[in-house]
């Protein structure tokens, strides 16, 4: 079953708020929330509400339980946008927009959570692990062998 939210006319732009939403689409409610409440961006907190709204949609509406809920769809759409003028040189102006978003997010419990394993044969990777060498050419010697270059009084005598 497919539980929804929605968080309307949200004062951010619908570009950053789409980051966040990315980032927690297809993971599992618990992990989302997580990742949102540790997130630096103030769209993680507008998306947080809308979350945790969705998720007492789901246990108070829908009857389901919160362990088995998968975020299906985040999406971000354009809210309206606010125009504004703002004084530029010479007598001009210009516009500000203020743009506005429509956060939804839905719920399901017919996904099956995937968890991220490690396989026993992996390697850890990272900055501290060297990895293969790649062998640099060094013969500096045979390009300049290939071109000989005459100094120029080598130059004049020849001409002599």
């Amino acid at each position: 079953m497919q539980v929804s939210s929605t968080y309307r006319y949200a004062k951010i732009s619908p570009f950053k708020a789409r980051e966040v939403t990315r980032a927690i689409q297809g993971l599992p409610v618990s992990a989302a929330l997580d990742l949102v409440a540790f997130s630096p961006k103030k769209a993680a907190a507008l998306i947080s509400k809308t979350l945790k709204s969705a998720i007492a949609n789901a246990e108070n509406n829908a009857n389901l339980r919160v362990d088995g809920l998968v975020v299906k769809e985040a999406i971000v759409g354009e809210g309206p946008t606010m125009k504004r003028m703002m004084t530029r040189a010479r007598g001009s102006g210009s516009t500000i927009r203020k743009r506005s978003s429509h956060i939804r997010i839905v719920l399901t419990d017919e996904i099956e959570i995937k968890t991220r394993e490690k396989k026993s044969g992996q390697k850890k990777s990272g900055p501290n692990k060297k990895g293969p060498r790649t062998k640099v050419a060094k013969d500096t010697k045979a390009v300049k062998e290939d071109k000989p270059t005459e100094s120029p009084a080598a130059v004049e005598e020849t001409n002599e």
